[in-house]
């Protein structure tokens, strides 16, 4: 019997699965120019730490930190 997919299951199906062993955070840095750089951390704490360093810059205008697949 299948369930029935919740709407908004997209960050629910990253969270039960049950072969997943950590989780993904990309970390978008955009810069005054309209450039932009992504990385990708398995460890929140230094996605944000990353975030943290390149927001001191001049150069950069934000940053983002989204959980990816």
């Amino acid at each position: 019997m299948k369930k029935k997919r919740a709407a908004n299951s997209g960050s629910n199906r990253l969270r039960n699965d049950g072969r997943r062993k950590h989780r993904h955070w990309q970390v978008t840095v955009y810069y005054h120019d309209g450039e932009k750089f992504a990385r990708v951390y398995i460890d929140r704490e230094r996605a944000e730490r990353f975030a943290e360093r390149q927001k001191k810059s001049p150069v950069v205008k934000a940053t983002r930190i989204l959980e990816v697949d």
